[in-house]
């Protein structure tokens, strides 16, 4: 069944691009109003930004969505990562300005607050996206594919020139609950040389080592070091759960992708909604989501509660 937070869960900390202090709150919402952002801060047109596939407009150094009257909000991959693992299908996301705040650059404290508050079962079915056929997008050597599959998995590879990273894959199936465990943790990560190169265009203000994994043409510059030796690659993971999040539901199939990045995973769901027999609403039937996200649910997955209810174009 569908899942809102059972009471309001607040956050404070700053934004990665902006530097300035922010106050995120989630709200509880009714079944099948989605995740929606609301700007406080925005009084003289409307302030509510849905987050969807088709209202993101910039990917270059984050995801950030915009409604049609240009209010937008910023790096919110995080945080919909940390409700897409919880099950959380309706919520209203206040902020009192334009950025999520970074936190400690992963997912673990949306997703901490989200536990420790608890979730409310909505009388309606959970909305999930089957796939039905491939689709593969690509950009040089990088690329992301969609395919059908039981479950809700994701598998990643990243390659990178630098001593402390190379060549790196991690796979889970996020209704095993592996996420709260084993990825909402891995922090995001840049180059010293890139931090230096974005400052200098007014960007990365609020970056810093407690916020991120910063390298410079060696070595992990964090005195605490990495939480994790695959650290990098379990938060591309994260990243790619957070932006195929915003279809408007989890996919019941298969994500997997080489060199991926906040472009290509837009890309890959604009092409799965431009082509119609790709894809279909199922409904998914679950009596409650396990507070603690850890017990697998991946029994329902097989079919014998997800039906077919509609097929529909973008």
């Amino acid at each position: 069944m569908q899942h809102t937070v059972s009471s309001p869960v607040i956050l404070s900390g700053i934004g990665l691009h902006s530097g300035a202090e922010t106050t995120l709150r989630i709200l509880p919402a009714e079944r099948g109003e989605g995740i929606v952002f609301r700007r406080t801060d925005v009084a003289d047109r409307n302030n509510l930004v849905p987050a969807s596939w088709d209202c993101v407009t910039d990917t270059r150094l984050c995801t950030l969505v915009s409604n049609d009257e240009g209010v937008f909000v910023g790096t919110i991959e995080h945080l919909m990562a940390a409700l897409a693992a919880c099950g959380v299908d309706n919520a209203v996301i206040e902020l009192d300005g334009p950025e999520v705040p970074i936190m400690d650059g992963s997912s673990v404290e949306f997703t901490n607050a989200i536990l420790a508050t608890g979730l409310k079962t909505l009388a309606a079915p959970r909305r999930t996206i089957r796939i039905l056929s491939e689709i593969k997008v690509e950009d040089g050597d990088k690329w992301v594919v969609l395919r059908p599959g039981i479950g809700s998995k994701y598998k990643v590879t990243i390659d990178f020139p630098h001593p402390a990273i190379g060549t790196q894959s991690y796979s889970m199936d996020l209704l095993s609950g592996h996420f709260v465990t084993d990825v909402s943790n891995c922090r995001t990560f840049g180059f010293m040389h890139e931090v230096n190169a974005l400052r200098a265009m007014g960007l990365a203000l609020g970056g810093s080592l407690e916020n991120a994994v910063v390298l410079d043409e060696k070595a992990v510059l964090n005195p605490e070091g990495l939480r994790r030796a695959d650290e990098f690659v379990r938060h591309k993971v994260l990243d790619a759960v957070g932006d195929i999040y915003i279809a408007g539901g989890i996919i019941l199939g298969e994500y997997e992708a080489y060199k991926p990045g906040h472009n290509m995973n837009n890309r890959v769901l604009q092409a799965l909604f431009a082509n119609p027999a790709a894809w279909e609403w199922s409904e998914l039937y679950v009596d409650s989501v396990p507070a603690d996200c850890r017990a697998s649910v991946a029994a329902v997955m097989t079919g014998a509660t997800a039906r077919r209810v509609e097929r529909v174009s973008a």
